[in-house]
């Protein structure tokens, strides 16, 4: 099963990042390949949401439930889809010295072998591009800091 953990300190607090992460919605405007979106329910404890998501021509929809806690996580439950797996979790760490901790985990198995042989070979860059995502979608929202995101894993 394909996977990545990374853990990153970035210049906004814990209640901003998780506000970021949880606006499922606004996705396809700064994630790459996220073609739409469309939340089903929404509470301050759980969400369904579809994404669909593309590369090339390939093209496909996923429903999963998020359980959150504000400010503190996200974990991603799959519910249908191209997947066999998707574990998902982000978590969220005020630092003492202001910004916070993010630390995000992801693994999954794409029942298509297709989707499955470019998530191997593309995964790594593919994940990159969508923290750099997050990380512009945060400067643009929120403002850029002078100090930069760093990681620690």
């Amino acid at each position: 099963m394909p996977g990545i953990h990374e853990v990153r300190r970035l210049p906004y607090s814990a209640e901003q990042m998780f506000d970021l992460v949880a606006d499922v919605g606004r996705y396809a405007e700064f994630l790459p390949w996220v073609v739409a979106t469309r939340v089903r329910s929404n509470s301050e404890t759980e969400m369904v949401a579809d994404m669909l998501v593309g590369f090339k021509s390939l093209r496909e929809k996923f429903t999963s439930r998020v359980d959150k806690q504000r400010p503190d996580a996200l974990q991603v439950h799959y519910v249908d889809g191209p997947m066999r797996d998707l574990d998902n979790r982000w978590t969220f760490r005020s630092l003492p010295d202001g910004g916070c901790e993010v630390d995000f985990c992801v693994d999954f198995t794409f029942r298509n072998r297709v989707f499955e042989a470019l998530a191997g070979q593309y995964f790594d860059r593919a994940f990159r591009r969508m923290v750099a995502a997050f990380e512009t979608r945060a400067a643009q929202l929120y403002g850029s800091s002078s100090s930069s995101a760093q990681s620690v894993a």
